[in-house]
């Protein structure tokens, strides 16, 4: 009986059901799973592209020779042109050395010019009907030789709308709100080597010792690349 007790036991343990294996994986083997398959993120400190540039047109040299010529023949200002300077070569030279920031012509020109004992000088003023100022370059010229230099070019020939993008695009990118409490005086073109940018003139009040702020923008690209605060 005893003999038979047993062999039954034995029977009864070998047909009992195996349990499944599981299919829910090892805290870390889960871990480790989630580990290979998340990038590693790394933060980027490249700054976005600006937004701010304004679109300008190319600048150009619309100035035709024979028409400068003539101005200086006919011109009103108090002392005329000396003859001396009025010859195709020198106008052709002063068509050649003149820009303007779109490549627009003047509506309306003046030229006046004198004399020393060796050089003479030698003034062209253009203004236009969108402008809210007009365009000065002054030339050098040696009577002798002809030879034409530029002494200075104040670009100041600006359609009105072009002038109040370029102040609002200082105001932005200016530091702080620093221009808040100032006002636009001036505004001008650079011709090439820097025909992307403007020179814009802030004032807080028009009495001496008052803060000035002397700013130049690249339009393209929208950034200040020069600025100068006095008094503020």
């Amino acid at each position: 009986m005893r003999a038979l007790a047993a062999g039954l036991a034995i029977l009864l343990v070998s047909c009992a059901p195996t349990p499944a294996p599981s299919t829910s994986p090892s805290p870390s083997g889960s871990a480790a799973a989630s580990d290979s398959a998340t990038p590693t993120l790394t933060a980027t400190t490249t700054p976005a592209p600006s937004e701010t540039g304004l679109e300008i047109p190319d600048p150009g040299q619309p100035f035709d020779p024979e028409a400068l010529l003539e101005e200086m023949r006919t011109s009103t200002r108090p002392d005329g042109v000396p003859d001396v300077l009025q010859t195709e070569a020198i106008a052709t030279l002063l068509a050649d050395a003149m820009w303007t920031f779109d490549g627009g012509a003047w509506d309306a020109t003046s030229i006046g010019g004198s004399c020393g004992s060796n050089t003479c000088t030698l003034e062209v003023a253009g203004s236009r009907n969108d402008g809210v100022g007009e365009d000065l370059w002054i030339f050098e010229v040696d009577a002798s030789t002809g030879e034409v230099n530029v002494v200075s070019a104040e670009l100041r020939a600006l359609p009105e709308d072009l002038v109040a993008d370029l102040d609002a695009l200082a105001r932005a990118e200016g530091d702080g709100g620093a221009l808040d409490d100032l006002l636009l005086t001036t505004a001008r073109w650079l011709p090439p080597p820097q025909e992307d940018s403007f020179a814009l003139s802030y004032r807080s009040g028009g009495e001496e010792g008052s803060c000035a702020a002397e700013l130049t923008v690249d339009a393209r690209t929208g950034t200040i690349v020069d600025e100068d605060y006095t008094n503020c």
